[in-house]
């Protein structure tokens, strides 16, 4: 931890008096300094209570990747409010669920989304602001700020304050807003900074992971902190991705398994200098051992794992470079505790012997507060000694290293996004020919696992596949949308009526070692 970082805000003010005029950000083409970066962020903390807001209150964005969002996430900071990003590859209806459920009053959106909101029953929305200038109605996110003076509020953040919230699905088919606190983020500096996120003052960090997702806000966090340059993508684009690793000497960077893949059959990856890359690290989904082999061979870089969650803030396990020889015979496992974190498996109520099977369990100063207005979610995620249950299930080796081998629950992880049948299920079921339904993760070369619908047609009803898929685009968002569609006259299901979806899944994944992507 830096001197003189007591909470998360202080990682503005800090770098702004020991390296101002280094960088902190670049985006498409603008370079932002630490003493720009929390002048900035002064000023839109102004802006923000300017605009009625108040320590507790939550603060929605919709966009995608760029700079003013940790000026947006740090002016929030400044006056101990919390920043909501929402997914925006969601479907409106999902997005304004998101929306209501947090109470955001306040919205800073992307002019890709400029519009997304017209027609959504918002009523508490009562102010809307868009990052990039030019909107005939709304003010642009610079100037709103600049009107503003460049003074820090200074409000003493207090260790359960909640920095950040961020939504993940939930087997009921509803998304859940995970609370993740002052308390969290120190902690999690403490333990990432120790094994795998040792960035020196000005190196090259590369933030390509949407900024509404763990693994894209703590990269840019954790650049930050250091002292680093936050190299931020707008979207994944595989083309500038590389261009960028060359011009910005890009030295750490993190992939989902998806993108190192795509990376790999990219027509210019075999002209491109990748030099100057130090570190990878891969995680959100698993990655196969082809893949794997074939990255560590081009980029030449020491490649990293990391498990966790979101209720984790990302943290749980990390394989470091020296386990991925294929020789140890590591490559398929999620490596060892991070400092900070205790890992368990649980079995029958007891703890799993050393290759048992059984259910994840993490116990940290880095778990979630809990899920917000949710105690009986919360309660059932977080047992009272204070493990947290991951829904996944594992094992350790002799060696003390954790292997991923199946869900407990249901989840589909595609592309690193996660799944929940139950809301593919839901939509499904809005389709006049669709009398019952099922969903499940199937292989998938290029993500994964695939999103499959398996269909029971209303009598008299036809099979008609891309009108299925289509209402289903209708109704959530695209990556959850069904890859194909089988059909069945009847879904097998327990006494109590749960449909059996591992009877579904088992003949797509035999042969595998492991029942996940």
């Amino acid at each position: 931890m830096s001197q003189g970082i007591t909470c998360v805000a202080d990682v503005a003010r800090h770098h702004a008096l020991a390296r101002p005029e280094a960088q902190a950000l670049w985006f498409e083409g603008e370079a932002i300094s630490y003493a720009q970066f929390d002048a900035l962020s002064s000023q839109c903390a102004q802006a923000l209570l300017g605009a009625g807001v108040q320590a507790g209150d939550r603060v929605g964005t919709l966009a995608k990747g760029n700079a003013d969002f940790f000026v947006l996430w740090f002016g929030c900071l400044k006056i101990r409010a919390c920043l909501t990003p929402v997914n925006w590859r969601l479907a409106p209806p999902e997005i304004a669920f998101i929306l209501k459920d947090a109470g955001c009053k306040l919205l800073v959106v992307g002019r890709d989304y400029a519009e997304t909101l017209a027609g959504l029953d918002l009523p508490d929305l009562s102010t809307v602001i868009q990052f990039e200038p030019g909107h005939p109605e709304r003010q642009g996110f610079r100037a709103w700020i600049g009107a503003h003076p460049a003074i820090d509020p200074k409000l003493a953040a207090l260790p359960d304050d909640d920095v950040i919230q961020l939504y993940t699905s939930g087997t009921t088919g509803l998304p859940k807003g995970v609370q993740l606190t002052e308390t969290n983020y120190l902690a999690s500096f403490e333990g990432a900074t120790k094994v795998w996120a040792k960035f020196t003052p000005g190196d090259g960090v590369l933030v390509a992971m949407p900024l509404f997702h763990v693994a894209g806000a703590n990269l840019g966090m954790l650049s930050l902190m250091q002292g680093a340059r936050a190299v931020i993508m707008r979207e994944v684009d595989i083309g500038l991705l590389l261009e960028l690793i060359e011009e910005h000497r890009i030295k750490h960077a993190f992939m989902a398994p998806a993108i190192i893949n795509m990376v790999l059959q990219h027509p210019a990856q075999g002209e491109a200098d990748l030099s100057s890359l130090r570190h990878i690290y891969y995680g959100a989904s698993p990655i196969s051992e082809e893949v794997l082999t074939r990255a560590q061979a081009r980029f030449g870089a020491d490649f990293m794992q990391l498990y966790g969650l979101t209720e984790t803030i990302g943290g749980g396990t990390y394989l470091p470079p020296e386990a991925h020889d294929p020789a140890l015979g590591k490559l398929r496992a999620c490596g060892k505790p991070t400092p900070g974190y205790e890992i368990r498996i649980r079995l029958d109520g007891r703890d799993a012997a050393v290759g048992e099977v059984g259910e994840i369990e993490i116990r940290s100063s880095g778990i979630m507060k809990g899920y917000w207005n949710r105690p009986e979610a919360t309660a059932e995620a977080i047992c009272p000694q204070g493990w947290f249950r991951s829904g996944d299930a594992g094992y350790f080796d002799v060696d003390g290293y954790l292997f991923i081998h199946d869900r407990v629950k249901d989840m589909i992880v595609s592309g690193g996004e996660n799944i929940y049948p139950a809301e593919v299920e839901n939509a499904l079921m809005g389709h006049p020919a669709v009398a019952d339904a099922a969903v499940i993760g199937v292989p998938d070369e290029r993500w994964g696992e695939a999103v499959k619908a398996v269909v029971v047609l209303r009598p008299g009803a036809e099979a008609d596949t891309a009108s299925i898929i289509e209402h289903c685009r209708g109704q959530i968002a695209g990556f959850k949308t069904p890859k194909s569609v089988d059909y069945v006259a009847v879904l097998p299901r327990n006494p109590s009526g749960k449909v059996l979806r591992r009877e579904l899944r088992d003949p797509y994944w035999q042969g595998r070692t492991r029942n996940v992507g």
